[in-house]
């Protein structure tokens, strides 16, 4: 064969294709979405600037133009969306019947203080934006020593073993808040009588603290934060007396004070140092203040005179008041805790409460109502147990009571939801519970049932204080006294409080002394049944030795018989009522 010459391209054949595509192209744009798109000067909480803001936007052609555009589209939207109701509740018409399901509680965590010197848990606040955190306060206001931490916590529930933050005051805290309005933001109170303000995203440290100077002089038991534009004032109260109001952007020095002075002449001598405090968001000018001596003080801020800040004054308690909070859906009712007992007041009756609980073994430390209904309310007592009360159903007794520890209970919290429950004990321990559906489902009708039984009690408590009012003119006339009606406020208050103090001693020996002679009634019932059966025994076995000893004829015999017959029928009726009598 002839030799061939042959070329071959060892890399791989490959051909050219152009193809003409749209490029597409990619941008990144921002956007301020501030308060939810409202300008800057319009506060969305303040429902008079949303309304003006509204007529000024809804008369603009802008405005008018693009309704008419887009209504046709959203009309058609609407029709498809409520074809079918999606969120449908089958069983509105289910009416939920306490007794069917039994009222009960669970733990669902346990927080524990991680310092090696345990301390108790002066405050609690849950996070604004659901249950998943709670900062926690710890102080010992008791024989304070230098080598005990000041540090307080904030909790993740999703992580019991560590905290999430921990807060590092000067001193330590004995109350502290979320802001409501800023999750990120709260505000303490300290045992030495400062205040100071945290940021969370800026660590541990706080951010501003007020000078000793400017401060309390004593630890500040309750601080709250106030319905405002910027979201950045609140209010603090201690047993010095004094009310002061802050901004937490300048706490250099309060920008407002006022004396809880009784007697409306602001004299700090004469004012009374408080452990509770009361706001209401809807009633942004008024609060009220519990004292150490037992009164509650109701207060305008705006007042011009001192006779106008201090517009009430109730004989609360014999001791202190530990807590005072409004009825979140009757704000004209609110709840005050002290002594042995918990109290609801109508801010129309200044006489006396209109409904109360009767006195407990153990003081009471802190209590609450509850967010969802308007009959439940809480109470924590010094012997570590936790009561709920439901006014619709029982009034005499709680319809649940759990007993937490051994130690005492100081402080309580109900989170938003009204689901959970946070609890603080004297050793560090803060107890999270869940409550059954009962607590928080409202039942049908309740509200107004719980309005109509204020209305009644008050309107009872009104007929009761006239007829004193009539009572006292006609002694007054029987005397032969040119005394008028107009008996002056400060002396009725002092005989008020003496009577209440006076009845409610009476009261709590009484109950003393009740359960003494039924302790002694039941040793002495005891005693006497002892004492028949051994004198039983004794004349059975004497009467077993005369038997014995005589002889015994047939005539003898059967009249024996006779006998033991008949006393055996006796003995058989006689033990049923013995036993009923023991």
């Amino acid at each position: 064969m002839n030799p061939v010459d042959k070329g071959i391209q060892v890399s791989q054949e490959m051909s050219e294709h152009e193809v003409n595509t749209e490029r597409y192209r990619s941008e990144t744009h921002g956007m301020n979405h501030t308060e939810g798109g409202w300008p800057k000067d319009v506060n969305p909480q303040e429902p008079d600037q949303v309304i003006r803001y509204r007529k000024k936007v809804e008369k603009e052609d802008i405005y008018i133009a693009t309704v008419h555009k887009l209504g046709n589209i959203m009309e058609h939207c609407i029709k498809q969306n409520n074809a079918l109701n999606i969120y449908e509740n089958y069983f509105d018409d289910v009416y939920l019947n306490a007794s069917e399901d039994s009222p009960s509680a669970k733990t669902i965590n346990v927080l524990k203080d991680i310092n090696d010197h345990k301390r108790s848990v002066a405050h609690l606040s849950w996070f604004t934006d659901g249950p998943t955190k709670l900062a926690v306060a710890y102080c010992n206001t008791e024989f304070q020593s230098q080598s005990l931490s000041n540090d307080s916590y904030i909790w993740d529930l999703n992580n019991p073993n560590r905290p999430e933050l921990i807060l590092k005051p000067a001193s330590p805290l004995v109350c502290i808040e979320y802001n409501p309005k800023d999750s990120h933001a709260l505000i303490g109170g300290c045992y030495n009588g400062q205040l100071a303000f945290w940021d969370r995203r800026r660590g541990s440290l706080p951010v501003e603290l007020s000078p000793i100077e400017h401060s309390h002089r004593d630890p500040v038991w309750k601080t709250l934060w106030i319905q405002s534009k910027t979201g950045n004032e609140c209010f603090s109260t201690g047993t010095d007396g004094q009310v002061f109001w802050w901004d937490v952007r300048k706490m250099s020095e309060p920008t407002e004070f006022l004396y809880l002075d009784p007697t409306k002449k602001q004299d700090i001598s004469c004012a009374q140092g408080a452990y509770a405090l009361e706001y209401e968001s809807t009633i942004p000018t008024k609060f009220m203040a519990g004292t150490e001596q037992g009164i509650i003080i109701s207060c305008n801020r705006k007042g011009k005179t001192p006779a106008e800040k201090i517009v009430a004054v109730y004989p609360g308690h014999i001791g202190p008041i530990y807590a005072l909070q409004r009825n979140p859906f009757f704000p004209k009712n609110f709840l005050s805790i002290g002594d042995w007992t918990a109290r609801i007041w109508s801010e129309d009756i200044r006489e006396s409460p209109i409904m109360w609980t009767a006195n407990h073994d153990h003081s009471l430390s802190d209590g609450c109502w509850s967010p969802i209904r308007p009959a439940v309310f809480f109470t924590t007592r010094l012997d570590g147990t936790l009561s709920i009360w439901d006014i619709i159903f029982k009034q005499k007794e709680p319809a649940l009571s759990i007993q937490i520890c051994e130690e005492p209970l100081h402080c309580l919290k109900v989170q938003e939801q009204g689901r959970l429950i946070a609890t603080g004990s004297h050793s560090g321990i803060c107890t999270i519970l869940e409550l059954s559906e009962g607590f928080w489902n409202q039942p049908k009708n309740e509200k107004s049932l719980v309005s109509a039984m204020f209305e009644r009690e008050t309107h009872r408590e009104k007929i009761l204080e006239a007829r004193n009012r009539e009572i006292k003119l006609r002694k007054q006339k029987a005397q032969g006294t040119d005394e008028t009606a107009a008996v002056g406020e400060e002396e009725l208050d002092t005989k008020r409080v003496e009577e209440i103090a006076r009845s409610t001693q009476e009261q709590f020996l009484e109950t003393i002394e009740r359960k003494l002679k039924e302790r002694e009634l039941k040793e002495k019932l005891a005693m006497e049944s002892v004492q028949n059966a051994s004198n039983k025994q004794l004349k059975n076995e004497i009467v077993l030795d005369e038997e014995e000893e005589r002889p015994v004829s047939s005539e003898d015999e059967q009249d024996a018989v006779e006998r033991e017959g008949e006393q055996g029928l006796q003995t058989e009726a006689d033990e049923p009522s013995e036993a009923v009598q023991s």
